[in-house]
């Protein structure tokens, strides 16, 4: 592959901070600006195509396998790429925002691999964006540290056991409004993947590993034709050999669902697997059917992964995986694990009966949001797996799904409860004032709790007051009631900020894909610590 990409400068329009230099390098910028000029608009066109294809579906189109890959799907012939150092054995999976604690935490957890998380766990201030990348560079040159006020200290183990690094950068939809190319901001995928690569990509061969990815929200086969002709284009430039690059991508969208084989190809010499995302997945499904009645869904919490949909979901993902060999890893444990003996017994055994469905059912691996939770995923798949890295051998071959499976979602439970409406609520108002302070990821009601799931708690309320399944009334006195909440718990809260969000997400006739690019733009932009 050969793309000529014009060397344009990058800007950055945010104030110099400590250690920035040390990221924001001449060649770090011109390497993001190569990347840029390269496909920025290919990235404008896919987004576009979103755009339409929403708008077909929302007009009756049916969503299918499609016939013009159905040659890719039926060669027995082809593979992804084999696992590469430190990326064979994933049972266990920690994931999390790349600060300094959690890079700690999580390295020395005994996890097989940590994902850090740029997307829906970091809440992107420019401090947060930059201090991540400062902390991977830190962490893979082993000199990551730091102390608490109250003199507790972290330090890396003496270990060669540490997790495997993989990165989330943040998804197409998203703009870095703190650095601007040819007058308009840089997607955001690209400063995240950009800066990482060009500073840690040749050190983690050193090291005896790689730069790996986890690609969030990809739609189609398309997006994730993108990926890799962006992973060919960055190994040519800095000369590292290609196929060296390996991505996860993240089947978290209800159109990726129907093409898992098709972006499994597309990424073939880079792929290393799929996995599972839950509550982004339910999210997708009701921004893309949310206004036909029989995509109604009840309270979240009644939407198991044993749920026929989800299931059919969850096995094809499985299959697909290993017909390919490539890992499947299971969704988000995201319990906190509490000092309440009978809500920490009950908590653990939630856990550990996921696990071992997912273990079961031919997973190769599973995400634990908590180091306490680490220990618990590997004795599960331990069970399954015994020595061996994974199960990518077990085919299952007794698998078959059609698109009315896939579809096919009834009422679980019935209507939405009072408990579970004023739920959505608070979880998505508690959310909000966390990631309008900088954290995107927040322990809430005993969950550990990132951007995905404050998708689906207001897309639910939308779909409710939509179908007219719960009142307007009732809705908007929730939340002046938890509100009022969340002001005697945070006096410092901005109320008003957090309502007008509420609203705008939630309760208004049209619903915003995300709620992220508003409120970034209104609320994150230049964002400094001093005036939070």
């Amino acid at each position: 592959m050969s793309i000529t990409a014009p060397t344009h400068h990058v800007r950055v329009l945010a104030a110099p901070g400590h250690r920035h230099d040390e990221i924001l390098t001449p060649a770090a910028l011109d390497f993001v600006g190569r990347l840029v000029g390269g496909f920025g608009e290919r990235r404008l066109e896919l987004l576009k195509e979103r755009r339409r294809q929403a708008l077909r579906l929302a007009s009756g189109s049916p969503l299918d396998f499609p016939m013009v890959t159905s040659a890719v799907r039926a060669d027995p012939a082809w593979r992804v790429a084999p696992p590469a150092p430190g990326l064979a054995d994933r049972r266990v999976e920690i994931t999390g925002p790349p600060d300094r604690r959690m890079a700690v935490n999580a390295l020395n957890s005994g996890a097989c691999v940590w994902m850090a998380d740029f997307e829906d766990a970091t809440a992107p201030t420019w401090h947060n964006v930059i201090d991540g990348q400062l902390n991977l560079l830190d962490a893979i040159e082993r000199r990551i540290d730091f102390g608490t006020p109250e003199g507790k200290e972290y330090r890396l183990r003496e270990s060669n056991r540490l997790a495997t690094i993989v990165v989330r950068p943040r998804g197409w939809h998203l703009d870095e409004e703190h650095l601007e190319f040819d007058g308009r901001p840089v997607p955001a995928a690209l400063v995240d993947f950009g800066l990482y690569f060009f500073h840690c990509a040749q050190r983690q061969i050193d090291a005896g590993r790689g730069p790996y990815f986890y690609l969030p929200k990809l739609e189609n086969r398309y997006e994730a034709r993108l990926w890799n002709d962006i992973f060919v284009f960055a190994q040519e430039l800095l000369g590292i050999p290609r196929g060296t690059v390996r991505a996860t991508v993240l089947i978290e969208t209800i159109t990726a669902a129907f093409e898992m084989e098709e972006i499994l190809y597309e990424l073939r010499e880079h792929s290393c697997g799929l996995n599972a995302g839950r509550w982004d997945y339910l999210f997708s499904l009701i921004k893309t059917f949310g206004h036909r009645t029989d995509f109604l869904l009840p309270d979240r919490g009644q939407v198991t992964m044993t749920a026929p949909f989800m299931r059919a979901y969850t096995e094809l993902l499985v299959r697909t995986c290993h017909k390919r060999g490539a890992h499947a890893i299971g969704g988000m444990a995201a319990q906190v694990p509490g000092k309440d003996p009978a809500a920490h017994e009950a908590a653990v055994a939630k856990v550990r009966l996921d696990k071992e469905r997912e273990a079961e059912d031919g997973f190769d691996g599973s995400w634990v949001a908590h180091p306490g939770l680490v220990d618990l995923c590997r004795e599960v798949f331990d069970g399954v797996l015994g020595d061996r890295p994974h199960q990518i051998d077990r085919t299952r071959d007794d698998v078959e799904v059609t698109a009315a499976q896939l579809l096919s979602v009834r009422r679980i439970g019935g209507p939405p409860s009072a408990e579970g409406v004023r739920t959505n609520v608070a979880v998505a108002l508690r959310y909000f004032t966390a990631w309008l302070r900088g954290q995107g990821a927040v322990a809430l009601y005993g969950l550990m709790e990132d951007a995905a799931t404050a998708e689906i708690a207001r897309v639910q309320i939308w779909q409710w007051l939509r179908h007219r399944v719960v009142d307007r009334e009732a809705v908007t006195g929730l939340l002046e009631d938890e509100l009022v909440s969340l002001g005697a718990e945070y006096p410092w809260a901005p109320l008003d900020e957090i309502r007008a969000l509420f609203e705008r997400t939630a309760m208004a006739g049209e619903l915003p894909l995300f709620f992220t690019p508003d409120a970034y733009t209104r609320h994150l932009v230049r964002w400094t610590e001093e005036g939070a």
